[in-house]
């Protein structure tokens, strides 16, 4: 199984961006983790980070061309506001999965609303980095039961 793992804006900055939200790991250490469990479950997972909205919507339309089987996608800020990610994640029919480190629903009020959320097949938020794996999992199940591609 191929899993494409997508992070949004600031969080190459993790570790020192406001650890009392979002822990004291650094990026390349959660995709260590990440990988080091994805190993376990033989899945092969990829790894892509970018500030730029239209750098991430080209991540997830090459997800498709790549036949990719899901995506783990954490938008971000971008989650609040990025129709043209919804679009994206809507347009290639990969299942996908929100995820965020912290609680979004417990945060500041414009962080509640996900305009992604209704694209992908489930959200996880407030568990950190263990998010990703619970994510793999999801995917894996989802593929298991014959979801698509």
């Amino acid at each position: 199984m191929k899993i494409v793992i997508i992070n949004g804006p600031n969080l190459n900055f993790l570790g020192t961006r406001e650890p009392e939200i979002y822990g004291t790991q650094t990026l390349e250490e959660i995709e260590s983790k990440i990988q080091k469990y994805a190993e376990t479950q033989e899945v092969d997972c990829s790894f892509f980070q970018s500030n730029s909205e239209g750098e991430l919507i080209d991540r997830i339309q090459q997800a498709h061309l790549d036949k990719v089987d899901g995506i783990v996608l954490n938008p971000a800020a971008y989650t609040h506001y990025s129709y043209a990610i919804h679009d994206a994640v809507k347009s290639i029919m990969i299942p996908t999965v929100e995820v965020h480190l912290s609680a979004i629903h417990a945060r500041e009020s414009f962080r509640k609303e996900s305009v992604i959320a209704s694209a992908c097949i489930g959200q996880i938020s407030g568990f950190g980095a263990t998010g990703y794996l619970l994510a793999i999992q999801a995917l894996k199940e989802v593929r298991n039961k014959g979801g698509e591609r």
